[in-house]
């Protein structure tokens, strides 16, 4: 049994979709970031880092979007989420989650949590006017020289998928509208019409 620590609208959204895509059996444990539960004692036991997600497996905890959606990859090959064959195409999967991870989240978490970078209000401010632009630069590489549609990795759905659906929802509220960004609109709106993604969907607005 695997149980997902996520908060709502998180980046712990592309973990549950994959989830479900992969077949496992899983618990949810919603955590209220609004009272502050990712940074109290129980939580912190299970995730020091004080984030989400936490994927709590048999053999340990894990923590990091990338590692997590490669560990539901590899421990349920059936689900085919990833190329597990072919070194160089995983490689590629892994570099993909790895921009969205490092790059693409930073720029959007300067949105809400410019104090994570300076106790300057006026930076903080200055680092939230920066957001729309770098958003619109990190999808317009993906667009560019990244994507290669209809899935990310090409004909074939991976978990790069459900990140980058994850991350692309984000979008509107950072100021960037999903409509100018034609591959990665598309990408959303096909994303929905998977039943695992509206499985996740369902189960998070349940639990709210």
């Amino acid at each position: 049994m695997l149980t997902l620590y996520y908060g709502a609208n998180t980046c712990a959204r592309a973990s549950h979709i994959a989830l479900a895509e992969s077949g496992a059996a899983y618990g949810l444990v919603k955590l209220n970031f609004l009272e502050g539960e990712q940074r109290k004692p129980a939580y912190l036991a299970v995730n020091p880092k004080a984030r989400v997600p936490a994927l709590v497996t048999p053999q340990g905890t894990l923590t990091e979007t990338p590692a997590i959606l490669a560990f539901i990859a590899q421990s349920f090959p059936a689900a085919h989420l990833a190329p597990l064959d072919d070194p160089f195409a995983f490689a590629q999967l892994q570099a993909f989650n790895s921009y969205l991870c490092a790059t693409v989240h930073v720029a959007h978490a300067h949105r809400f949590r410019g104090a994570r970078w300076s106790d300057d209000p006026a930076a903080q401010k200055s680092m939230q006017l920066k957001v729309a632009s770098n958003m619109r630069e990190c999808f317009e590489l993906i667009e560019a020289h990244m994507f290669k549609g209809p899935w990310v990795l090409g004909e074939t759905y991976s978990v790069a998928d459900a990140y980058l659906y994850t991350i692309a929802s984000w979008l509107p509220g950072d100021g960037v509208d999903l409509a100018g960004l034609p591959a990665t609109h598309a990408h959303h709106q096909r994303m929905e019409q998977r039943p695992a993604v509206q499985k996740a969907l369902a189960e998070e607005a349940g639990a709210a």
